[in-house]
């Protein structure tokens, strides 16, 4: 996965968990690193998490847990980034979030948006 990489995987990895856990600006990791004596660009950064944070998900995915045979559904309106929105989540039985979504809509389509989802990736309860 990092094979051919000028910057060694630690750093690359770093910088993207970084970037995605804490969003923290491309600038600000750059200025980071550069504290910690690594010199690399803004621009490299962004490549990086353009290009490794799919591959980490997936990564993520295989190794996580499955999810129980029972679920519960629910639904709540949820202020993100200042803007109200429905949060539509699957719980199983041992409290884990087995999926989430979002959407602006409390609707028909955004409900069956979820289940496709939800059903796609962990199969029927």
């Amino acid at each position: 996965m990092f094979r051919g990489r000028h910057f060694d995987r630690s750093v690359i990895l770093v910088c993207v968990r970084w970037y995605l856990a804490y969003g923290l600006s491309l600038r600000d990791l750059k200025e980071m690193m550069a504290e910690r004596g690594i010199s690399v660009d803004h621009s490299t950064i962004h490549r990086w998490v353009v290009h490794f944070s799919p591959l980490l998900l997936e990564r993520f995915n295989r190794r996580k847990r499955a999810a129980t045979g029972k679920w519960h559904v629910d639904e709540t309106y949820i202020k993100v980034r200042g803007q109200w929105m429905y949060l539509y989540r699957a719980i199983d039985s041992v409290g884990d979030t087995v999926e989430f979504y979002f959407s602006e809509h409390r609707d028909l389509p955004a409900a069956k948006r979820f289940f496709r989802k939800a059903l796609e990736r962990h199969g029927r309860p």
